[in-house]
């Protein structure tokens, strides 16, 4: 016998591609079971309601049904699925971004293990890149790079390997707003070198104030305590994603590059 879960997920649909003619396989993100994987049965013919709906970026009410001797399987079958509306895909400067933050969760969030302020944190980032200025830049603009460093830093927040921005970690000595740190992928924060350029690091009232924003959940006001140090805060925070997860080249970041190389 078959029966579908009693309330429909919030969902995203990070990532999709075909399983045999008709069928879809989807890389789903829930607010209530976290990272998912979906069967989309019949999602690819012609006259499915899915296949207007299955899309990237828009958020969805999921129905899954599964059978009990399958109760324990990652693989779940899609039901049905609604679109809740108010989400449009990215404009195209920014649409490379939005697939940036897809291929981050898939890279980081391992399946069934909720995150509910994080999918939060995505769909106001989605809103976000929605909002950016036009540009001629396939990187977009400051604004667009602020929402993808704001973002990553909740990503490793959630991930649990964020260090207390407003304490070096190994000592949990106080960070001086005068001062200057660097944000180090297995050290955590620490005192920027007497020989360092100051460019290099970030200042500890920039930390102590993208600390609080964390702390208050405030999207709005973390991009825009990114905004000011995006020179410095960006190789650190790549540097941060890279090790902790385990790969030297994210496809879309490479994507990025390559696309620019070719406009200039």
């Amino acid at each position: 016998m078959r029966r579908s879960s009693a309330a429909p997920l919030n969902a995203f649909v990070l990532h999709r591609h075909d399983w045999s003619e008709s069928s879809l396989i989807l890389d789903v993100l829930t607010r209530e079971q976290g990272r998912i994987v979906l069967v989309a049965k019949g999602a690819k013919r012609p006259h499915s309601q899915l296949r207007s709906i299955l899309l990237p970026f828009q958020r969805l009410h999921l129905h899954l049904t599964h059978k009990r001797a399958e109760s324990e399987s990652e693989i779940h079958v899609l039901r049905s699925a609604e679109w809740c509306g108010g989400h449009t895909l990215p404009p195209a400067a920014t649409l490379l971004s939005g697939y940036y933050l897809n291929e981050l969760l898939i890279l980081a969030l391992p399946r069934q293990d909720a995150h509910p302020l994080l999918f939060d944190a995505y769909a106001d980032t989605l809103l976000a890149l929605q909002a950016s200025p036009p540009s001629t830049h396939t990187t977009g603009t400051a604004g667009t790079a602020a929402t993808l460093r704001a973002f990553e830093l909740l990503l490793l927040q959630a991930m649990g390997v964020l260090p207390e921005l407003g304490h070096i970690t190994a000592t949990q000595e106080a960070v001086e707003p005068e001062q200057h740190y660097r944000l180090e992928p297995e050290s955590g924060l620490c005192r920027l070198g007497e020989r360092a350029p100051v460019h290099d690091g970030l200042s500890g009232r920039a930390l102590l104030a993208i600390q609080a924003a964390l702390d208050q959940g405030d999207g709005a006001a973390l991009r825009q305590q990114c905004q000011p140090v995006l020179t410095a805060i960006r190789p650190q925070l790549r540097a941060a994603l890279h090790y902790h997860l385990g790969t030297t080249t994210l496809r879309t970041r490479q994507l990025m590059v390559d696309v620019q190389q070719l406009l200039d």
